[in-house]
């Protein structure tokens, strides 16, 4: 268990399913963390956690466009087998509301390519306020679907995406929805969507962003992770 960058802890978990052997990656909300004092030894602070951890989730591309450079010098930082989850700008999701937001999703899209092939899944992350139109999303992630053959995640905050009809949608469409702690929304706290990628986000509980997670619940998290291998479903 890690602390995000916030102080809290909080671990992500993605497993995909290549070519028959599941792939577990463990990481966290960003590198630059306050515990980052026990990774030790030499090298940037990147560096120094990608030998510990095996994928990181880039949260900062929420906030703010960075340059391909700067993509493929953290590319350049960690071992072949790291991978990065880009967090999708929220100049698409909250401002634009995944409507006419090609320009920047285009340019999101050539800089982060960047990482080659460290660029893991891209985590798109819903405002609570913006619940399911099925047109718009569709048109949406039908549209990030043909410009990027990778896996998608989506992290929905408004009850509206937890339904029948959504969780065919995002079947349809190619996309994963996110497993968070705590949920949004009636069997948020499970994966869903596509099944190829499994996408577990932890923001503390019972108090976000600052409650810790104890070894009980670790523990049995890692068994449903298992348990996600078992499934036959779970493939690409």
């Amino acid at each position: 268990m890690l602390p995000s960058m916030d102080g809290s802890c909080r671990p992500e978990a993605v497993g995909l399913r290549r070519h028959n052997v599941l792939e577990i990656r463990v990481g966290c909300a960003g590198w630059s963390l306050p515990a980052a004092a026990a990774f030790r030894g030499p090298g940037s602070q990147l560096e120094r956690y990608a030998r510990m951890l095996g994928a990181v989730e880039i949260n900062t591309t929420f906030y703010r466009p960075r340059r391909r450079e700067t993509y493929e010098r953290w590319a350049g930082s960690v071992p072949p087998g790291f991978r990065f989850s880009v967090k999708v700008p929220r100049a698409i999701t909250h401002v634009r509301r995944l409507v006419g937001a090609d320009d920047i999703l285009e340019a999101f899209l050539e800089a982060s390519a960047g990482l080659g092939e460290r660029r893991g899944p891209l985590l798109v992350q819903l405002p609570p306020t913006l619940g399911l139109d099925p047109g718009v999303a569709e048109a949406f992630f039908s549209g990030l679907r043909h410009r990027f053959d990778g896996t998608l995640a989506c992290e929905p905050r408004h009850a509206s995406w937890f339904t029948v009809e959504a969780e065919a949608l995002l079947q349809n469409l190619g996309v994963a929805r996110v497993a968070a702690d705590p949920p949004r929304g009636a069997g948020g706290d499970a994966p869903g969507g596509v099944s190829r990628l499994a996408y577990i986000r932890l923001h503390g509980s019972p108090r976000v962003y600052y409650s810790a997670y104890s070894s009980a619940f670790l523990e049995s998290l890692a068994a449903r992770v298992r348990a996600l291998a078992e499934r036959a479903e779970v493939c690409g």
